[in-house]
């Protein structure tokens, strides 16, 4: 299967670059979630600001169906090991 920039798809890259470009687990003290934890966080972050940023309608609707095709665990086990290779670790304890 083609990867997209890295990542298994194409609106799991958007979804990183878009809305957790510069996302670091100090800043929300998210540190210490395991990554089925940060997952779900960062799936609920990113539904949080659809709901806000896109009115009712087709907008909204095709934005959540490009986030059905995103890999939370993906995104969110690049997000630990960042942050581990960030602050001179081998993995997070969790």
């Amino acid at each position: 299967m083609p990867r997209h920039n890295g990542y298994a798809t194409y609106s799991t890259w958007r979804v990183k670059v878009d809305v957790f470009k510069d996302f670091d687990l100090d800043d929300w003290c998210l540190d210490m979630l395991d990554s089925v934890e940060l997952a779900g966080w960062m799936r609920d972050h990113t539904r949080e600001i659809i709901e806000e940023d896109a009115g009712e309608g087709i907008a909204r609707l095709y934005a959540k169906l490009f986030l059905a095709d995103v890999d939370w665990q993906e995104l969110a086990q690049t997000a630990r090991d960042e942050y581990a290779a960030n602050n001179d670790q081998q993995e997070l304890d969790l």
